[in-house]
């Protein structure tokens, strides 16, 4: 009977064979640059928090959904996502930041969710911030300009981001008269896209809103046209709240910012159906989908929020922000098939000294690649024939081989195998960065 322990990874978790994480990590570079191009700066929170730091504001589904252990005399949770500790980071940091403080984060977050289908227990998140005392809705505009970049460069599919503001929902709510149930209609409006507006109807009914106020709040949801024309529609219907004024010049104004940003008018647009089901938003909210797969929801969503930092500070701080939950959509769209990826490793070239003494002058050349910037591994299996070292770099799909033996070092040269062409022939030292590159 056998003692050894059968390997095996927990539900609810992503572990990617090389080739699939070299592409993974290409989106999350490509992210980041987007992010450090419009001057965010990078934090790294911990993955452990004290669990009052965490569950401060938490209640319901998301304090079910912590991971909460005890360590010591210590009560300890995992983070549920970026911005909580984002907020405690800031209440600590207040008097040595600059403000408007702008940040970027992409690291795992984890969640007690029942596993299913491309939903995860431990997951990236792809989060950036923008957080001061006072907050012009520029920056509310800044952020679609963000993920307009974010989805250009990963190059995926054909998106749109839309937008709307809490603001409006709760001001039309108010002149209807059932902003006491506007966090349950909010939730249920979040999940029309999903449901369907006759499954939308029918658990507004149950929460007790008359079929009258269904059909207004239908009717205002729904409405239709570019942006000016929805702006149009919005202001004809005279709703004199001034939560709900507020909000309709926020949303003037975003539309105006986003348009002299440059944003494709085919790539945005106003979508009063946008609720964001967290409670803390309190403007502006986002959620991108890709246009020809709208089963796959939002693929990025955020919005803004104010005084986010109430439980740990006194001074109140205005924030906006938005997430890409990258495990997710990844995993998402390579079971859809529409990323596709190849053996392949990070190196560009691969050293294969023929016999131990040549991995001298092997040595030497790979580092000479490597000041170079060109990433270079060493094939060092010297008991291996050519035809195993030329399959390892094919089968990792490893662009250019340098061959060494005696004649090569003799020669102060390498035999350059193009391993896509199948082509080879011998070049000099001083030659060999142009020929790779």
């Amino acid at each position: 009977m056998s003692d050894k322990i059968k390997p095996r990874t927990i539900s609810g978790v992503l572990e990617l064979l090389p080739n699939d994480q070299v592409v993974f990590n290409q989106m999350v570079d490509k992210i980041r640059k987007v992010y450090e191009s419009f001057g965010f700066l990078p934090l790294d929170t911990p993955m452990i928090e004290l669990s009052e730091i965490l569950l401060a504001k938490a209640g319901g589904e998301t304090e079910k959904q912590i991971y909460r252990f005890q360590k010591g005399d210590n009560d300890l949770s995992l983070r549920f996502d970026l911005t909580v500790p984002f907020a405690k980071y800031v209440s600590i940091n207040q008097n040595e930041l600059a403000f408007p403080f702008r940040r970027y984060q992409i690291g795992k977050v984890y969640r007690g969710e029942r596993p299913q289908k491309c939903r995860f227990r431990e997951f990236y998140q792809c989060d950036v911030d923008v957080i001061s005392d006072k907050l012009d809705v520029i920056h509310d505009a800044e952020m679609v300009n963000i993920i307009y970049e974010a989805f250009q460069s990963l190059d995926l599919a054909k998106f749109t981001i839309c937008i709307n503001n809490r603001k409006v929902l709760n001001g039309f709510f108010e002149a209807l008269e059932i902003s006491e149930k506007k966090v349950e209609i909010l939730r249920i409006i979040d999940k029309i896209d999903k449901i369907g507006e006759i499954a939308m109807r029918e658990e507004l009914d149950k929460i007790g809103v008359s079929q009258e106020k269904i059909n207004r709040i239908c009717e205002f949801i729904l409405i239709t046209g570019n942006t000016e024309e929805k702006m149009a529609q919005l202001k004809e219907m005279k709703i004199q709240n001034e939560t709900f004024v507020e909000g309709l010049l926020e949303l003037e104004k975003v539309a105006k910012y986003v348009k002299q940003f440059g944003i494709p008018e085919d790539c945005f647009r106003i979508d009063l159906k946008i609720a964001r089901g967290l409670d803390y938003y309190t403007g502006t909210v986002y959620e991108t989908f890709f246009d020809e797969y709208r089963n796959l929801g939002s693929v990025c969503s955020g919005g803004r929020y104010d005084n986010l930092t109430e439980y740990y500070t006194d001074r109140n701080f205005q924030g906006v922000g938005i997430s890409i939950g990258l495990t997710r959509l990844y995993a998402q769209l390579k079971e859809m098939g529409l990323i596709k990826t190849q053996a392949s490793s990070i190196a560009q070239v691969l050293v294969v000294p023929m016999d131990e003494k040549a991995s001298e002058f092997a040595l030497k050349i790979a580092q000479n690649l490597r000041k170079n910037a060109i990433n270079t591994e060493i094939y060092a299996n010297f008991y291996k024939d050519m035809k195993a070292k030329l399959k390892y770099a094919d089968k990792l799909n490893i662009p250019y081989v340098c061959i060494i033996g005696e004649d090569e070092i003799n020669q102060n040269c390498v035999m350059l195998k193009n391993m896509k062409e199948k082509t080879q022939r011998k070049v000099g030292l001083e030659d060999i960065f142009e020929a790779i590159k």
